[in-house]
């Protein structure tokens, strides 16, 4: 019976270097789906507008361009969570995870074992999203009424 090859020191800390580096872009990429891809495109609708009050075009250009970046975005989101199951071996992150609302009490059963890192990003970035709207709305923006 043949035995598993083991990984020597550098390799294993090479391996966990491109993980590392691969969450990283990971949680870049999921980031920029809710700020950069939105910004952008609405940059892009203002650069072909040539008045204040432009017609449904770069509207649609806008929605468009949005909805299009955002299905390419997770596309590569999907080929990078691939790559650090390669890499690592696993897609999950380490640990069991079961959400408080999924737990029964009278019951025992195994349940699934760990969030897998692509909803770990996403999960984080769209917390993260809320928490920048909720501390522009309230401390940034101001209030919106006169000042009288």
């Amino acid at each position: 019976m043949a035995q598993p090859q083991r990984r020597h020191g550098s390799a294993t800390a090479t391996a966990g270097m491109a993980a590392t580096l691969v969450v990283a872009v990971m949680m870049l990429g999921a980031v920029s789906m809710w700020t950069v891809i939105p910004f952008g495109w609405i940059w892009v609708g203002s650069m072909l507008s040539s008045s204040q009050q432009p017609s449904g075009g770069p509207y649609m250009v806008v929605f468009v361009g949005i909805v299009c970046s955002i299905i390419a975005m997770a596309w590569v989101l999907s080929r990078l969570n691939r790559l650090y199951a390669r890499i690592t071996g696993s897609a999950s992150l380490p640990g069991r995870y079961l959400p408080a609302w999924r737990k029964s009490l009278s019951d025992e059963r195994e349940g699934p074992h760990g969030i897998s890192v692509l909803e770990a990003v996403i999960l984080a970035s769209v917390l993260l999203a809320g928490a920048a709207m909720a501390i522009w709305f309230f401390i940034a923006a101001g209030s919106p009424l006169p000042n009288q």
